[in-house]
């Protein structure tokens, strides 16, 4: 059983090529990696790691299926440092001398 996929890989790919398909830095692909959201690398040799193509194009398939939420923007009035006060529209006109 082993065998067969092991037979399955037609073609890998290594670090830039990957790069090129998958615009993500090292650190978030290793990242997502390690939480098992990303295909794993193998290594050819001690210094040589590559990635499956076929899983890599798997994973962009079901990235695109499935939308992903984007983040809330932060309440920047709960910041402890410089927070964003509400502007006071009335008092703009006052502030000149007559």
């Amino acid at each position: 059983m082993a065998r067969t996929t092991e037979n399955a890989i037609k073609r890998t790919i290594r670090r830039k090529e990957l790069r090129a398909i998958v615009p993500l830095a090292d650190s978030t692909i290793y990242e997502m990696e390690q939480r098992g959201q990303f295909p794993r690398r193998f290594a050819l040799t001690p210094r040589c790691v590559v990635w499956d193509l076929a899983e890599v194009e798997t994973w962009l398939a079901s990235r695109r299926a499935t939308p992903i939420n984007r983040a809330q923007h932060p309440d920047v009035s709960q910041r402890r440092t410089r927070p964003v006060k509400e502007t006071d529209r009335g008092r703009k006109g006052a502030s000149t001398v007559e």
